[in-house]
C-alpha cells in the first residue's frame, strides 16, 4: 500500500510544473505580453459566443476561458497551448444541458476533470494519436456544421426554439422567422461574418472578430435598435466557488456524458497542442501533463459556474503566429479577460447577439479546411468513407456517437485491408536439394504450404478453408516462419485445420514456429497436436526429412539412399 501511495505522488510530481517552465516565461516577457493581449481579444467574442450556445450564459464561457484558460497555462503539457470554451465541446453539452440542466453540465465538467486527471497518471496520452486523420476530419467538418446551424437562432433574431437536436431548433428557428422576420438581427450576423472572413484574407493579423462586434455594438447603441437584443446583464466578476450544484444522486445518470466530455477533452486539447508543435521549431508538449493540466481545469472551473474547457486550436494559432515564447501568453490572456470581466462587465452586456452569432458563423466557416478534406478524399475510398460518416453522424446523431462510429469503421477497414495481407501459398521443394526423381517422388505425397502475414480473427477462417482442401497427398508441412502475429482464433483455427487433416490420414507437421507465438499455440492445444500427430521442427529441410522417413516406414516412399551434406540452400528453408 505504501509503495503505491509513493508511486502515485512520484507520477504527480513529476507532472507539476518545474524550474524549467518558470526560466522559460522569464525569455521574452514582452513577446508573451504582446500575444497574450491579442489572444484575449480574439478569445472575448468567441467565450461569450460560446457560453450562450451552451445554453449556460455568456458569464460561464467567461468564468471558463478565465479560470480554466489561466489553470490549464500554468499545469498544461504545452507552452503555447490557450484554452477555454470551444465549439466541439459546445456541440456535446446542448443535449445535456436539455436533459439535465445547468447543474448537470457543472457536474459533468467536474466528473470529466477527475477521468483526465487519472488519464494522465495513468499515462494514456500517448494512446490519443491512434486516432485516424479522416476521424478527426470528419467530426472537425461535422462539428462546423452544428456550430454554424447553433448561431441559426440568434443571427435571425428568434427566441432560441426548444429541443436538443441542431436540424429540429433550426427548423422550427426558420419557421419563427418567417413569421415575423427580424433583418436588422440578420444585418448584424451577415455583417460581422463577413468583416471577420474578408478582413482574415485582406491582413490576417488584425484581430476584426473585436473590431466587428464593438462596431455593431455602437451602431445598436446609437441608432437605438430594439431588434438587436444584447447579451444582458453580466456579473462584475467571478462568482465565488461553490459546490451547490452538485447532486450526489444524479452521479450515474450523468457517468456516461462526463465520459464523452473527458474523451473529446482529451482529443482537441491534444490535438491542439500537436498542432501548436507543428506551427514551431523545438517545441514538443507532454502529452500526459497536458491531460493533468486540462484536468485540473474543468475540476476547478465548474466551481465558478464554467463550462467544460479544451485546448483551442483557433486561438492557440493566434497564440502561435504573434509570436509567443511560453505559457506567460496564455496566462496574460487569462488575466487580460478576468479584467474584462471585472472592469468592463456593463460594455460587454450591450454586444447584440447576432452580432456574437456572426462571430461563430465566420468561425464556422474558417473550421473547414478544403484542402484537408480534398487530399482525405483522394487519399482512398476507405478515408473518403469514413470522413463522410463521421462528419454526417455528428451532425445527425452527436460528437460521441460520430467518433465511436468513425472509430469502428476505420478500425474495421484497417483490419480488412490487414487481413488480406494473409496468404497461404504452396510452395515446391527446393530442386537444388534432391534430384529429380525423389523431388518428384516428394512432390506426390508431400506439400508444403508458406503461411505468410498475420493469422488472427479477421484472415483465419479463410485460411482454414483453404488448407482443408488439401487433396492427394500424405504430409503436408506447414512453414510459420513468416507469420508476423497469432491470435487464440487463428491458433483455434490451425488446430481445427490440423485435427480435419489428421482425420482424413494426412500427417500435418510444422516448421520454424517462433518463440513469441508458442503461448498462444500452446494455451489452445494446437501446439501437442502438431508435435504429436506429426511433430514440430526448428527448419523445414529437417520437416522434409522427417516427412520422407515417415513415407518410407509406411511404404509409400521406398527407402532411399543416405543423403550427402545439406548446401546452405537447404538452410534458407524457413
Amino acid at each position: 500500500m505504501t509503495s503505491a501511495l509513493t508511486r502515485i505522488q512520484g507520477r504527480i510530481a513529476a507532472l507539476l510544473p518545474g524550474r524549467s517552465d518558470v526560466a522559460e516565461m522569464r525569455r521574452d516577457p514582452r513577446r508573451d505580453l504582446l500575444a497574450g493581449l491579442t489572444v484575449a481579444i480574439v478569445a472575448l467574442p468567441l467565450a461569450l459566443g460560446f457560453g450562450v450556445s451552451s445554453g449556460l450564459g455568456a458569464e460561464a464561457g467567461l468564468a471558463t476561458a478565465v479560470v480554466a484558460g489561466a489553470l490549464a497555462a500554468v499545469f498544461g503539457g504545452s507552452n503555447l497551448q490557450v484554452s477555454g470554451p470551444t465549439g466541439a465541446m459546445t456541440v456535446v453539452l446542448v443535449p445535456i444541458v436539455a436533459a439535465h440542466g445547468p447543474s448537470g453540465v457543472l457536474t459533468v465538467g467536474l466528473m470529466a476533470g477527475v477521468m483526465l486527471v487519472a488519464l494522465a497518471l495513468l499515462k494514456a496520452g500517448k494512446y490519443m494519436q491512434y486516432v485516424p486523420a479522416p476521424v478527426v476530419e470528419g467530426f472537425t467538418l461535422g462539428i462546423a456544421c452544428v456550430i454554424g446551424l447553433q448561431q441559426i437562432p440568434n443571427a435571425l433574431g428568434v427566441p432560441k426554439p426548444e429541443g436538443d437536436r441542431v436540424l429540429v431548433v433550426t427548423w422550427r428557428a426558420l419557421e419563427e422567422f418567417a413569421k415575423d422576420p427580424n433583418w436588422t438581427a440578420v444585418a448584424f450576423a451577415l455583417a460581422v461574418a463577413a468583416v471577420m472572413i474578408i478582413g482574415a484574407r485582406w491582413r490576417p493579423a488584425v484581430p476584426f472578430s473585436i473590431l466587428a462586434v464593438i462596431a455593431a455594438t455602437v451602431v445598436a447603441q446609437v441608432a437605438g435598435l430594439d431588434a438587436a437584443k444584447p447579451i444582458g446583464d453580466l456579473p462584475s466578476g467571478l462568482p465565488a466557488p461553490s459546490l451547490a450544484f452538485l447532486d450526489p444522486g444524479a452521479l450515474g445518470s450523468l457517468l456516461a456524458p462526463a465520459v464523452a466530455v473527458a474523451a473529446l477533452a482529451a482529443l482537441e486539447s491534444l490535438l491542439s497542442a500537436s498542432v501548436a508543435d507543428g506551427m514551431t521549431v523545438g517545441q514538443k508538449h507532454d502529452a500526459d501533463r497536458e491531460l493533468f493540466g486540462q484536468g485540473l481545469a474543468n475540476i476547478v472551473a465548474p466551481l465558478f459556474g464554467g463550462v467544460p474547457a479544451t485546448g483551442a486550436i483557433a486561438r492557440t494559432a493566434v497564440n502561435v503566429r504573434t509570436g509567443a515564447s511560453s505559457r506567460l501568453a496564455a496566462l496574460i490572456h487569462a488575466a487580460v479577460l478576468a479584467v474584462i470581466v471585472f472592469a468592463a462587465a456593463p460594455l460587454v452586456s450591450r454586444i447584440p447577439l447576432a452580432a456574437l452569432a456572426g462571430v461563430l458563423l465566420a468561425t464556422a466557416i474558417r473550421m473547414v479546411e478544403v484542402g484537408s478534406l480534398k487530399a482525405m478524399a483522394k487519399a482512398t475510398r476507405s478515408d473518403a468513407l469514413i470522413l463522410v460518416l463521421t462528419a454526417v453522424a455528428t451532425l445527425a446523431l452527436d460528437l460521441v456517437y460520430a467518433v465511436i462510429i468513425g472509430l469502428v469503421v476505420a478500425g474495421a477497414l484497417a483490419l480488412r485491408a490487414v487481413a488480406r495481407q494473409a496468404r497461404l501459398d504452396q510452395v515446391p521443394l527446393d530442386r537444388g536439394d534432391h534430384s529429380a526423381e525423389e523431388h518428384a517422388l516428394l512432390a506426390e505425397h508431400i506439400v508444403a504450404y508458406r503461411i505468410d502475414g498475420p493469422l488472427f480473427f479477421a484472415a483465419a477462417h479463410r485460411f482454414l478453408l483453404e488448407l482443408s482442401e488439401v487433396a492427394d497427398v500424405r504430409v503436408v508441412i506447414l512453414r510459420m516462419s513468416r507469420v508476423t502475429t497469432i491470435d487464440a482464433t487463428g491458433a483455434l483455427v490451425l488446430k481445427d485445420a490440423v485435427e480435419k487433416l489428421n482425420r482424413r490420414g494426412i500427417v500435418v507437421m510444422s516448421s520454424g514456429i517462433r518463440p513469441g507465438q508458442r503461448q498462444v499455440l500452446d494455451s489452445v492445444g494446437a501446439l501437442d497436436l502438431l508435435r504429436h500427430e506429426g511433430g514440430e521442427y526448428a527448419t523445414t529441410p529437417e520437416a522434409i526429412r522427417a516427412a520422407r522417413d515417415h513415407l518410407e516406414t509406411a511404404g509409400v516412399l521406398p527407402a532411399l539412399p543416405a543423403q550427402k551434406p545439406r548446401t546452405s540452400s537447404e538452410e534458407a528453408l524457413r
